[in-house]
């Protein structure tokens, strides 16, 4: 079928970074791909060469471009639209569309099949509303009908992005592997634990970062650049580890710091394939949003979510129903809690983050882990799900 996946980012990249791996994962299966996007740099990192058109089955296009009839009526019709995250496809688009099949009305064009695709949650509310219809009651695609389909984590849900090729079994690297890959990365490793660290602004980050440097076992911290080496810097500065006042001094990839036992590097802008193998290598994962929340479940180790916090504290709930559906302890409930800045991680004076970390580690907190990726492997992944969704509405 032929695609058009319409996405705004709006900040952090993680809205391209989710379009981005449905339009790699449909192309690979035989369909065609045009994906509209406000601003496509991050492709350049995250899939370099999809700009330049090197990804086969997929055509990456300006928004401001879904504008012109020119190019719109030199590509063939397509069979499903997405919006992704509400973003809303442009009027021109659609009217141009709607146009052109009242035009050939002796051979009239299918409607294409109409899909908001929603924000990844666990919450109740998933499963009632994955699929419902809602009907376009004014402008110029009123008549046609928009579907809502929700990414999930339980069978009446939409499924997650899971490409064909993954392994039903978690990658257990071998030293030499893991040794290899980070050498390749620019990374020197001398057998310390390993750690990614992908956030925003922790609330547990500073006593993180001194936990790590007192601790009698060395920790290597793999830092991704933006919002994590900002928050790092800063952390390491209030703490006392002489990190750069505020965060706000240049970080260069490939810079490190040693504290104690603690030595932070600090990461270039990495490859999709490359993130996700970051994760694999690693013994324990910090992720935040949803794409890399997902890769961190298939990598199968350790991790701890920092999710987008909101006003209105609405990610409290949020955070607490992944967690119930994960059937986390108590412990990795609280070490959440904690790095994630609510009530239920504020620990007392005697129960401090290193502590905690050590009880969650001794909770067989990959075990869990596992677990729920054992459950999770046997649903339909997101494409395939969004395949059938699609062609029963045909």
């Amino acid at each position: 079928m032929v695609w058009d996946v319409f996405c705004r980012v709006i900040d952090n990249f993680g809205d391209i970074g989710v379009c981005w791996r449905l339009c790699a994962d449909l192309a690979r299966r035989g369909h065609s791909l045009r994906l509209w996007v406000d601003d496509s740099s991050p492709l350049d990192w995250m899939a370099p060469g999809a700009r330049q058109g090197q990804w086969p089955g997929v055509r990456v296009l300006d928004w401001q471009q879904a504008g012109e009839p020119a190019l719109r009526a030199s590509f063939p019709p397509a069979d499903v639209w997405i919006e992704a995250f509400g973003c809303e496809i442009a009027t021109e688009f659609i009217a141009e569309s709607a146009y052109s099949a009242g035009r050939n009305a002796q051979n009239p064009l299918k409607k294409p099949v109409w899909i908001n695709l929603e924000y990844l949650s666990a919450e109740a509310y998933v499963e009632r509303c994955h699929g419902l219809p809602s009907p376009v009651m004014q402008g110029p695609a009123k008549g046609a009908v928009k579907h809502f389909y929700y990414p999930g984590f339980s069978a009446g849900t939409g499924g997650l992005l899971r490409e064909p090729d993954l392994s039903a079994e978690p990658t257990e690297w071998t030293e030499p592997e893991r040794r290899r890959w980070l050498q390749n990365h620019g990374v020197a490793w001398g057998g310390e634990r390993l750690v990614s660290l992908f956030c925003y602004e922790p609330a547990a980050l500073q006593q993180a970062l001194t936990a790590w440097a007192r601790a009698p076992a060395p920790t290597l911290l793999l830092v991704t650049p933006g919002r994590a080496a900002r928050a790092v810097e800063a952390a390491l500065c209030d703490a006392g580890l002489q990190g750069s006042s505020a965060g706000q001094e240049p970080i260069e990839a490939g810079a490190s710091r040693e504290r104690g036992s603690l030595r932070v590097h600090y990461l270039p802008p990495l490859p999709q394939p490359d993130f996700d193998a970051l994760l694999h290598c690693c013994d324990l994962n910090f992720v935040r949003g949803e794409d890399s929340l997902v890769r961190a479940l298939w990598a199968g180790k350790p991790f701890v979510w920092h999710i987008y916090p909101q006003d209105d504290g609405a990610h409290a709930s949020k955070l607490t129903a992944f967690l119930d559906e994960m059937q986390a302890d108590a412990t990795v409930r609280a070490l959440h809690a904690a790095w994630n800045g609510l009530p239920a991680g504020r620990q007392s004076p005697s129960e401090q983050w290193d502590q905690l970390a050590l009880k969650a580690w001794q909770s067989q907190w990959q075990v869990q882990v596992q677990a729920w990726r054992t459950r999770l492997w046997r649903q339909p992944d997101l494409a395939t799900a969004l395949i059938g969704f699609v062609s029963k509405r045909r």
